[in-house]
């Protein structure tokens, strides 16, 4: 037993008298349900006589694999069982990787059944057979209470099997829906290799196929160190997993042992060998995503959130219409510098961040207040200048000499970093795919499909400036131009308010008044600037207020931002979408039913278009309901860890993402990031054929 574990127990040592010592099936402790599951009424030689252990824990509670990790003890059980009659050891399901600060234990939440079997021997005599199991554990969350229980079932022992059996349906439905959670042997046409790395493994795992995620939990103590991260990543038939050793192991392990989860839940025991671990470069394939990355960067500027933007830089073209070709052309170039500088921003955080064990995808920084708030006054001071509140470039001019000759250049560079910043909401068509790849490679990888990804958003834009031919077809400038700035205003302001709606939707009324708040000292802000133009303290009190706005956004979310709504709500507080766990979706796939997944967020332009013009319309639903489908929705709007490595599993790194699961089948089937009413239909026909 580990030294953490000790010391729970001799702290709540009192604890473990207040477990249910009545002799029944099942005993309620602190923070623990448990019960003996026994389906037959009798028991029989020569037959199925499947059991489990069955525990159902408090929400953040969890009992232990086992190998409980870095701290923790599993389940035991202890039989008095009959003459003739004989119980199997316990089996243990995957478990999940449970952080528990700078531990990681392995384990389980919410509930689990540990399988097991009985064995009657053909000589047993008919009669009443009593089942009794001394049952102890170890429940923890930031503390840990052990506990025990006496639990007995008394079934009726027969000589022989009964043509038919008669049991519990709750009980065999309770095994029948936990016991497939249980690892299977590795199939015969799959491979384990594991070679020593520089500090630590390197396990390589060919299922004929490629996989996108995997998690890997040691059967034995003290080989790997357990918090560390474990780096996936994909080959042409299969995976390679980098996992770092335990720093006091002193030998490597002959056998390489454990559990190996799989997308989909597909989890496999292994004992992987020693041998040579090779991680290919697939050119070809490499090229097809770069591809796929630079169609989804031109399709990115079709997307509702890149058109505030779009406005901005027809109006900056209209402006330029009398300029000289090569200062179109460099106009182009540094909008597109913007756009990449931007882009590599964002890549580099999302793989230092990667490095850090932190799991994120497309769009992460939505998921914050402070950038919301942040993005929502930018946004709205941008829009009170070109409403005509005041001058930004009379400003600059008078703040600082040379910033007059830059102002054009650095207007479209930073337009650039604008389009990136409100792109980050939307995935294009084929960029879910190009994404996702790119987040489980190398960093080099990650970095050309990105770039991929940003010269596409920047092409057309460029095109124009490198095109002389077109710029005849720009009208002239005249005092309709100004007209022109002002109406632009207007997509900027109604971005504001959707910024604006997230915010609330997502953290609550209070941080909504604090937005609003910050609206009005950048308004004043900019009274300033407009009533005393090219006035040095005017500009000293403006940027003030600014300071001030940028502040209380700052700190706002941190005192006034609600907490989120449960998640456990059912249909009747939905409608007829369920909140998504995988549970749900195991439970359903259970009964027999097909599941529909949709993964959104409300700061997903996207996802919201997506819900009106397909899921939301009445053939979808109709189709929905004549195929029985479980609809479950999978909200990203604030940062979840769950639904973060469901969409690493599904090869996705952002919302939209839409997954249909047939009865039976762990791979879903992935529709496109812009639906049709006919996309889903025919998806959901096919489940019949």
């Amino acid at each position: 037993m580990r030294f953490s574990t000790v010391i729970c127990a001799l702290l709540f040592l009192p604890a473990a008298g207040l477990s249910a010592q009545a002799a029944s099936s099942s005993a309620d402790a602190p923070h623990v349900h448990v019960q003996l599951v026994v389906p037959e009424d009798q028991i029989y030689p020569a037959g199925n006589n499947a059991a489990g252990l069955y525990f159902k824990l408090e929400p953040g509670w969890h009992v232990y694999w086992k190998n409980a990790g870095d701290s923790g003890e599993p389940p035991h059980i202890r039989w008095t069982l009959p003459e003739g009659v004989t119980a199997s050891e316990m089996q243990f399901p995957a478990p999940k990787r449970l952080p528990l600060g700078p531990l990681m234990d392995f384990g389980y939440e919410d509930e689990v059944l540990f399988p097991l079997q009985f064995q009657v021997a053909g000589t047993v005599k008919q009669g009443k057979a009593i089942l009794h199991a001394h049952v102890d554990w170890l429940v923890c969350r930031e503390v840990c209470i052990p506990g025990k229980a006496e639990l007995e079932v008394k079934d009726e022992m027969l000589p022989a099997a009964p043509p038919a059996i008669v049991g519990s349906a709750v009980e065999a439905e309770l095994i029948h829906r936990l016991a497939r959670t249980l690892p299977q042997p590795l199939p015969a046409g799959f491979k384990a290799v594991f070679q020593p790395s520089q500090d630590g493994f390197r396990l390589g795992v060919e299922t004929g196929k490629r996989e996108r995620a995997a998690v890997f939990f040691p059967a034995d103590e003290n080989v790997l160190d357990n918090p560390s991260a474990q780096k996936v990543t994909p080959t042409a038939k299969g995976l390679v997993l980098d996992l770092k050793k335990d720093a006091n192991l002193a030998a490597n392990p002959a056998q390489l042992k454990g559990v190996l989860e799989l997308a989909g839940g597909r989890s496999y025991e292994l004992a992987a060998l020693p041998g040579t671990v090779k991680v290919g470069w697939f050119g070809v394939e490499l090229l097809q995503v770069v591809g796929l990355a630079f169609l989804g960067g031109l399709l990115l500027n079709l997307m509702p959130c890149v058109f505030p933007v779009l406005f901005l830089k027809g109006l900056a073209l209209v402006n330029s219409g009398n300029k000289e070709r090569h200062a179109m052309r460099a106009h182009g170039f540094v909008y597109a510098a913007g756009i990449l500088v931007s882009f590599w921003v964002l890549v580099g955080a999302l793989l230092g961040l990667r490095a850090a064990g932190a799991t994120l995808g497309w769009g992460f920084q939505f998921q914050s207040p402070v950038f919301l708030a942040l993005m929502a006054g930018l946004l709205f001071f941008m829009g009170l200048s070109l409403a005509g509140l005041f001058e930004i470039g009379l400003t600059l001019t008078s703040a600082g000499g040379s910033l007059a000759a830059k102002e054009g250049y650095t207007g479209s560079f930073f337009t650039g970093v604008l389009a990136v910043v409100v792109a980050t909401p939307c995935t294009a068509p084929f960029m879910g795919a190009a994404i996702g790849y790119a987040l489980a490679q190398t960093a080099g990888v990650t970095f050309a499909v990105f770039t991929a990804l940003a010269l596409g958003l920047a092409a057309p834009y460029c095109a124009l400036t490198l095109q002389p031919a077109w710029t005849r077809w720009l009208p002239r400038p005249g005092a309709w131009m100004d007209v022109l700035r002002k109406a632009i205003s207007v997509p900027i302001f109604a971005t504001v308010i959707w910024l604006a709606w997230v915010l609330e939707g997502g953290y609550g009324i209070g941080l909504l008044g604090a937005l609003l708040a910050s609206f009005v000292l950048l308004a004043i802000a900019g009274w300033f600037l407009g009533r005393w133009p090219a006035q040095r303290w005017a500009t000293v009190v403006a940027g003030v207020i600014v300071l001030a706005a940028i502040a209380l956004s700052v700190l706002a979310p941190g005192k006034l931002a609600a907490a989120p709504e449960s998640q456990k709500a059912g249909p009747q507080a939905q409608g007829q979408w369920e909140p998504w766990s995988a549970e749900a979706v195991s439970r359903y796939q259970a009964e027999g039913r097909p599941v529909f997944v949709d993964f959104t967020a409300s700061w997903c332009l996207s996802c919201q278009v997506n819900e009106r013009v397909a899921l939301g319309q009445p053939s979808v639903q109709k189709a929905f309901k004549a195929g029985n489908v479980a609809l479950l929705k999978a909200d990203w709007t604030r940062h979840d860890e769950a639904i973060t490595q469901a969409l690493t599993a599904l090869g996705r790194s952002g919302v939209p993402a839409y997954a249909l699961y047939a009865p039976g089948q762990s791979e879903p089937v992935m529709l496109p990031e812009v639906l049709t009413p006919g996309i889903v239909t025919d998806a959901v026909g096919k489940l019949a054929h």
